[in-house]
């Protein structure tokens, strides 16, 4: 698929169109179950040796009434196991074939703080009510009570944004002025002082630097940018003591923030702190994923200092075969496996001559400076997840592959009214043009044999890419969710970060990322006849009662230099689409967004869909639109018409 620009270019960004799908890879993955209750019998044995028991969960709220919304009730063993999970259905929750014993349960509800309770499971069963107390933070998504950052007059952050871009560029002497009108409206503004600082250390007036980010983190004590630039700063000076103080208040701030425990780490690795060294730079790597491999070298020198040679060695090697072009690992590398020579007694001088502190890591918080139009990595942090939360990620997979396989088995093709919104971004990342498309949209899932799937789609009748706004078509959006159909969730890796609260429930969250070994089969850019495949990393966000995707938010692995792709963000969001014949629930886009920088142009595209028309492979049926969360928001309608 491709299309033309009057220009003569041509150009499709194509998600999942056509995708070949190992016939090997159909079968789905086995899906997990809880552990047995520390050696007592599990559930599916001959009861009649086995004697089990049943549990009844009552969840209440503060008034004694049955809560409204979904809440996950875990039942974790003596040992601290978990053991099974479940979903309140108006409140209540139910588990059968229970071996007795001592069990904790654990209940959590959105806008609820969470709940633990013991309970002791007898042969003629239990009835637990336990009743749930608002939560403190009085926000539904669990966010923080600190105060939020003051926002700024759009006159004052459109400079801004202006001064961001140029210091992004490296041109201070633009982002000047910029920043001096800035300063006159909000002198007391964390951002504007942090920035300042930035522009600062661009000119390499250090002290005024550090004034600017003490200046805003006076202002925003918990302002993660400013806190990291001085812990740098004192990394600099060859204070390792006052960076690591500053570090902690980052890490505090923001516990998701790998950058925060990569330079804490940083800093306790100078101190000789190696435990503490060990334990942050892990850290730092399980939350940034792929963004985190910088801290590997870190993390192999804070271990080669504790005598794990080995495993320090393999950390090397892995990271080696991802950067190959990286000299001081690889001098690093050779050092540790050169054999351990004792050198013969010299004298010792009477003093050491003075010497520079070490070069700053290179994870180093220059790069923190936020796109003005682009929305940050998706391993910049991970968003918030409950704590002490066991996540199922092999039933989570597999209940979500089925999904995956009912919309191919249910659905031949949909139709829907697509409203496009097209915006072109300036180099200071300010909207320039708006132009906007509506489409009779009509997408046809097929699987032609088993392991090959067929995605087309067609606007107003038609494959002519033509009408899509400055020539570049935005292809097969609903298809992303085929990332976890059976034959396709092997090519990637996933882990299970936790549960998260949604304004709408709790979801499992979980991140993903292609894998190098595997066909990339999922995202490409077509240009003219050349087709350029690109590897995802994401995160999927997964209902817990359901286990339907409910987000989806992808970036590329890497850039793609050979056609200038810089970066690329997609975000969509999911909801049902309820099919009365068949009385199931399909769930569908509501919206897409994505922004790419591609040849120096910055696009920004939003797909909205409405009016949706389910066709199923054996009939046809009017739908009714999907439910929304909130009553009053707007989402997909469905409207009277007979499919042609």
């Amino acid at each position: 698929m491709n299309l033309r620009f009057l220009r003569g270019a041509s150009c499709a960004i194509v998600f999942a169109a056509g995708l070949i799908l190992p016939s090997s890879s159909l079968a789905q993955r086995p899906p997990g179950g809880g552990p047995p209750a520390g050696g007592r019998p599990t559930p599916g044995q001959n009861s009649d040796i086995f004697p089990t028991a049943s549990l009844h969960v009552y969840v209440r709220g503060p008034d004694g009434s049955p809560i409204d919304q979904m809440a996950l009730v875990t039942l974790f063993t003596w040992t601290n196991q978990m053991y099974r999970q479940s979903t309140t259905q108006g409140g209540n929750a139910e588990f059968d074939s229970i071996p007795p014993g001592q069990y904790t349960i654990q209940v959590i509800a959105p806008a609820y703080e969470n709940a633990k309770e013991n309970v002791e499971i007898s042969f003629g069963g239990s009835t637990v009510l336990i009743s749930l107390k608002p939560s403190s933070t009085g926000s539904p998504d669990g966010a923080s009570s600190a105060p939020a950052i003051p926002i700024l007059p759009p006159k004052v952050q459109k400079e801004l944004n202006k001064a961001i871009e140029a210091l992004r560029a490296n041109k201070p002497g633009d982002a000047h002025s910029l920043l001096m009108d800035a300063y006159r409206h909000a002198p007391n503004h964390p951002q504007v002082n942090y920035l300042f600082g930035v522009y600062f250390s661009q000119t390499n007036d250090w002290r005024e630097a550090k004034r600017s980010w003490e200046k805003a983190v006076s202002a925003y004590p918990r302002y993660l940018p400013a806190l990291l630039s001085l812990g740098e700063a004192m990394l600099r000076e060859g204070r390792p003591s006052d960076a690591a103080s500053y570090f902690k208040r980052a890490v505090e701030a923001e516990p998701s923030s790998w950058r925060a425990h990569a330079h804490l780490a940083e800093a306790e690795l100078r101190l000789s702190s190696l435990d503490e060294a060990v334990h942050d730079a892990e850290r730092a790597i399980e939350l940034g994923h792929s963004q985190a491999v910088a801290v590997q070298p870190l993390l192999a020198r804070a271990l080669g200092d504790q005598g794990k040679v080995e495993r320090a060695i393999k950390i090397l090697e892995s990271y080696l075969q991802e950067r190959p072009s990286d000299v001081d690992a690889k001098k690093a590398l050779e050092a540790l496996r050169a054999p351990l020579v004792v050198p013969a007694k010299v004298a010792v001088p009477a003093a050491d001559p003075p010497q520079d502190p070490p070069p700053l890591p290179a994870f180093a918080s220059a790069s923190l400076l936020p796109s003005a139009w682009m929305p940050p990595d998706i391993d910049e942090k991970i968003p918030p997840v409950e704590p002490g939360v066991a996540c199922p990620l092999d039933t989570v997979l597999s209940n979500a592959s089925k999904h995956a396989l009912e919309l191919v088995g249910n659905v031949d093709r949909f139709t829907a009214t697509e409203s496009l919104k097209h915006e072109l971004f300036s180099t200071a990342g300010l909207p320039s043009t708006l132009e906007t498309r509506k489409f009779n949209y009509l997408v046809s899932i097929e699987q032609i044999r088993p392991g090959i799937l067929s995605v087309e789609e067609y606007r107003d009748g038609s494959f002519s890419y033509e009408k899509f706004p400055d020539g570049i078509a935005t292809l097969g959006l609903p298809s992303l969710v085929l990332v976890f159909h059976p034959a396709q969730v092997s090519n990637y890796d996933m882990t299970c970060e936790g549960l998260a609260k949604l304004s709408g429930g709790l979801a499992w969250q979980v991140h993903l990322r292609q894998r190098p070994d595997k066909p990339r089969t999922l995202r490409s850019y077509r240009i003219g006849a050349q087709s350029y495949p690109v590897s995802l990393r994401g995160r999927a966000w997964i209902a817990a009662d359901t286990f339907q995707i409910v987000r989806l938010e992808t970036d590329l692995v890497a850039p793609l230099p050979q056609i200038h792709l810089a970066g690329e963000h997609t975000a969509i969001e999911y909801g049902p689409v309820h099919f009365k014949r068949k009385n199931v629930d399909m769930w569908l886009p509501q919206s897409a967004e994505v922004y790419f920088d591609w040849r120096g142009r910055r696009i920004y595209r939003r797909h909205d869909f409405s009016n949706y028309l389910l066709f199923a492979v054996d009939e046809n049926q009017k739908i009714a639109p999907p439910k929304t969360p909130d009553a009053g928001a707007s989402g997909p309608s469905a409207e009277t018409q007979k499919p042609r």
